[in-house]
């Protein structure tokens, strides 16, 4: 069987010709140009034996990225696994607003950025490597996943503290200039969970439908925060997300679109007077 052969019964058993090209190129280490230039190259039965296995399990749901080990995320290639989510495109929306907010800022020190739930490192990288000058610290309250995010930053050369804790009490008595968040946000009982049953659950389900975990980090922001909070949400929680926000002193609250065009990341400053208490 060549090339051109399996990546059509890959097709066959539901993978699309991306992913298909994807895996293959990735298990013969290849580029996937090499791919389209050798379409009748002949493969081998150890190599068709196990492609077929991949394709078994991206059928099954298992994302490319579990399958390769790696997901691209704002121009980083960072390492994942199953103990933390799949950088999404939707997320590079936060960090670019990030990205701006640091930049933005007049103070001739280094801003104190915290990402909160850091996962796979892919917001606190990604700041750190745009702004160098900034002070980076990350926490999660998964150690497997902080592994994953001390591995990236160490390969990429980024410098960022790593913290182990729930939310804010990873930090307890600090304060930052800014902080970032893509904390669980999919209410149980979600339909589209089905599709995501190989990611880790804890990361992805909320309680309150889904705003447990984002109105726990507003209520306790002013407390450790003075500066702006960004945060990530689903299309459908705009609205509520803003009210946790005004309903905990922040002022400017706005929110932004994902390259969907759907509402998908909000922010705040918080109020003047936190704002100055240093």
């Amino acid at each position: 069987m060549n090339v051109d052969q399996a990546l059509a019964a890959a097709r066959a058993r539901g993978l699309t010709r991306l992913d298909a090209a994807l895996l293959l190129a990735h298990h013969l280490q290849r580029r996937r140009e090499w791919l389209i230039a050798h379409l009748d190259a002949e493969l081998e039965e150890g190599t068709l034996v196990a492609f077929d296995e991949i394709c078994r399990r991206r059928a099954d749901g298992v994302p490319v990225a579990y399958l390769t080990g790696w997901r691209d995320f704002m121009g980083l290639a960072l390492q994942v696994n199953a103990n933390v989510l799949v950088p999404r495109p939707e997320t590079e929306t936060l960090a670019q607003w990030a990205i701006e907010s640091v930049r933005a800022r007049p103070s001739a020190t280094p801003p104190r950025v915290i990402d909160l739930g850091t996962g796979s490192g892919a917001l606190a990288l990604a700041i750190a490597a745009a702004c160098p000058l900034a002070q980076l610290t990350a926490t999660d309250q998964s150690d497997p996943a902080l592994a994953v995010a001390r591995a990236n930053a160490q390969r990429l050369g980024l410098r960022v503290e790593f913290a182990s804790g729930d939310w804010w009490a990873a930090v307890d008595g600090r304060r930052f200039d800014l902080a970032v968040a893509n904390p669980p946000y999919v209410a149980a009982g979600d339909p589209h969970l089905a599709a995501l049953q190989h990611e880790p659950q804890r990361a992805l389900v909320a309680q309150a439908g889904g705003l447990a975990d984002l109105a726990h980090i507003v209520e306790r922001a002013p407390s450790h925060l003075a500066g702006w909070l960004l945060v990530e949400h689903g299309w459908d929680q705009a609205d509520a997300v803003h009210r946790l926000f005004e309903q905990a002193g922040f002022s400017d609250v706005q929110t932004r679109a994902d390259l969907n065009g759907h509402p998908r990341c909000t922010g705040g400053r918080t109020p003047l007077t936190l704002r100055c208490r240093k």
